[in-house]
């Protein structure tokens, strides 16, 4: 092994003890346990609890993946934002089925979530899109993501204009801007233990509701 292997070796995980976890007494659905999770995990001060690992497959079958935020959990599944012209918006609307996966490191804890994708009506993402810091809206109208860029200057400019444009008009919304809607068929929630007896629950849909089951790690 090389110096870097053996540098990664050192580093210690799971060096905190978990937080309880009574598998005896879980919730019905999942989202309810994500929300207990997602709320210990801020009360922990874990850096940005909600971004998440989005996961899609491209044309070729290859996957993809990126790190985005966040936005709800309700009864309907995970919601997320992006540019429907986007190569993520692009991937999901040929092939609309994707995965989630959140690490919470300073809670050993880790979720990961996957099923259909949905789109929300055009009036919800607007409203998602309005919502927007004007920063973030302003990126959002410049497009053009993953394309290649002449250099800072051009990326600099391009950001000015559509500021300009957002300062101009507060209800300009990019045409493409789409809420999407994870509807989940399965989650799992893994619990890190510094003695390797590491908890791992799955959650799978069936026609009688939420089936829960304790898998080994």
């Amino acid at each position: 092994m090389g110096e870097l292997a053996d540098m990664l070796r050192r580093i210690p995980v799971f060096a905190r003890l978990p937080l309880p976890f009574d598998t005896d007494a879980l919730p019905i659905d999942p989202q309810a346990l994500f929300t207990t999770w997602i709320r210990e995990a801020l009360a922990a001060n874990t850096p940005e609890p909600h971004a998440m690992v989005l996961s899609t497959v491209d044309a070729h079958g290859q996957s993809d993946a990126r790190t985005l935020i966040l936005k709800d959990v309700d009864e309907r599944g995970w919601w997320f934002a992006s540019s429907a012209d986007s190569p993520k918006g692009i991937q999901l609307a040929k092939h609309a089925s994707a995965a989630l996966t959140f690490y919470w490191p300073t809670m050993g804890r880790q979720v990961r979530v996957r099923g259909l994708v949905g789109v929300a009506d055009p009036a919800v993402s607007a409203q998602d899109f309005l919502a927007r810091a004007p920063g973030g809206r302003a990126e959002a109208l410049v497009g053009r993501q993953s394309e290649p860029l002449r250099d800072r200057a051009e990326l600099r400019a391009a950001l000015d204009e559509a500021k300009a444009r957002v300062e101009a008009d507060s209800g300009l919304v990019a045409p493409a801007w789409t809420r999407y809607v994870v509807r989940p068929n399965e989650v799992q929630f893994f619990q890190g233990d510094a003695q390797r007896q590491h908890v791992r629950v799955r959650y799978r849909s069936s026609e009688h509701g939420w089936e829960r089951t304790l898998l080994w790690p």
